[in-house]
């Protein structure tokens, strides 16, 4: 796993800064609960895959800290980001949909 921002300790559910974000979303591939995986590099693009089928995409952070996605060609999601803690130690992000309030949570692998 790359390097997690520092910036002293975070808790639980805590919202991820804007200024953590690329950081925290890069620093290593994330799995989710159902198993697919996905990754992030730091020029926006994102690859998500589900039962070995990847799909290419692009995100980015806006101005007030929200977590924004787009599939082509025109699936477009925006999300509340938050840590996942566990004994002090960042494990992984919650991305939670600002629309229909369903979260995902994705843990460093």
């Amino acid at each position: 796993m790359d390097q997690l921002p520092s910036g002293g300790d975070v808790a639980d559910g805590q919202p991820i800064d804007a200024a953590d974000m690329i950081a925290a979303l890069t620093a290593a591939q994330f799995v989710f609960e159902d198993g697919a995986t996905q990754s992030f590099t730091a020029d926006g693009r994102t690859t998500y895959v589900e039962r070995g089928a990847p799909s290419a995409g692009e995100w980015s952070v806006t101005g007030d800290g929200t977590f924004a996605s787009f599939w082509p060609p025109t699936y477009r999601a925006t999300y509340t980001v938050r840590w996942i803690v566990e004994d002090g130690v960042r494990v992984g992000v919650s991305f939670t949909d600002t629309r229909s309030g369903t979260r995902y949570n994705g843990r460093y692998q």
